[in-house]
């Protein structure tokens, strides 16, 4: 458990919840999600049941909280690249490789009892929505500089480009990744 040597009592918690979400989702992954008790995440996590309680009242709250953030963190992710330097075409096809390599790393979770529990949630909705109209938009100006056909509209594309890479969670290695994101962006090429 973080100790209170933190700057502020928010902090702390902030750790704490980190360590408890951590922890929670460690033991799933181990020992399968039926199997886990909010016992045996106050034990490992170094704290008091009563403590544990405070935070999150059962072992789904903390897994949704541990999602929720992985969540956050990709979609903060891409939008860290959309913002960066560069022409539209380069900025749109650094997210899809960006969101392709995420489909990638992320992989290893998504056969598993855990991502069938949690990816039956609104939060994951919302943030495929996110990724597509971020997609979306970028698609927009690319569109825009003339490098995008134009026979299909930007929102069709935008759902292609989401469901296509999100087929990278299946391949064997970022190599294999990135050839799908190129076969992908010579489906959106002008003609």
């Amino acid at each position: 458990m973080p100790k209170l040597w933190t700057e502020t009592i928010e902090a702390h918690r902030r750790e704490v919840r980190d360590a408890i979400m951590q922890t929670t989702a460690s033991l799933v992954v181990a020992h399968g999600l039926l199997s886990v008790t909010m016992s045996q995440i106050a034990e490992e996590t170094g704290i008091g049941r009563a403590t544990l309680y405070k935070y999150f009242p059962d072992v789904e709250a903390i897994l949704f909280g541990w999602h929720e953030r992985q969540i956050a963190g990709h979609l903060q992710q891409l939008a860290e690249v959309r913002d960066r330097a560069g022409d539209a075409r380069e900025r749109f096809e650094a997210v899809l490789e960006t969101f392709a390599l995420i489909s990638h790393e992320t992989r290893g979770h998504n056969d598993t009892e855990l991502a069938r529990f949690l990816h039956r949630d609104e939060h994951v909705t919302h943030a495929h929505n996110h990724v597509r109209d971020l997609i979306r938009d970028l698609l927009a100006d690319v569109s825009d500089a003339g490098h995008l056909r134009n026979d299909v509209s930007v929102d069709e594309l935008a759902a292609y480009c989401v469901h296509a890479l999100g087929a990278a969670g299946d391949l064997p290695s970022k190599a294999a990744v990135r050839r799908l994101v190129k076969v992908t962006l010579s489906g959106l090429e002008s003609r």
